[in-house]
């Protein structure tokens, strides 16, 4: 378990690091396509690792979850996972000037649907 976390620590710390390089020596809005990439790429990799990592320390909390350590990483990542990619979809719809707060309440419904889907 300690490796595992570490791991996943160690990708979060990088991937952070990463999203502030791109937004502090490069704007994405104002630079090529390729810092726009770079940008959507750290964020989603970013909110996953750091999400995941805080999803495991909540649901070790939980009274009465008698998950394993593999079961426990294999949920929280996906949870991570689903968190990062609706955050990338809410950025870009952001970006693209296409977003509102229903259509964010609608991405995220939507993983958080395919969550409980997949969890029953």
């Amino acid at each position: 378990m300690n490796t595992l976390v570490f791991g996943i620590s160690l990708s979060a710390l990088l991937s952070t690091t990463s999203l502030f390089i791109v937004l502090f020596r490069v704007s994405p809005l104002l630079a090529p396509a390729q810092a726009l990439f770079a940008f959507f790429f750290s964020a989603l990799l970013s909110v996953t690792t750091v999400s995941t990592l805080l999803l495991m320390a909540i649901w070790k909390k939980v009274p009465g979850l008698t998950w394993d350590t593999g079961k426990l990483t294999s949920i929280c990542l996906r949870q991570g996972i689903f968190l990062g990619i609706a955050t990338t979809i809410t950025a870009l719809f952001l970006v693209l000037q296409l977003l509102t707060w229903w259509i964010a309440i609608l991405i995220y419904g939507v993983f958080l649907l395919v969550e409980l889907a997949l969890e029953h």
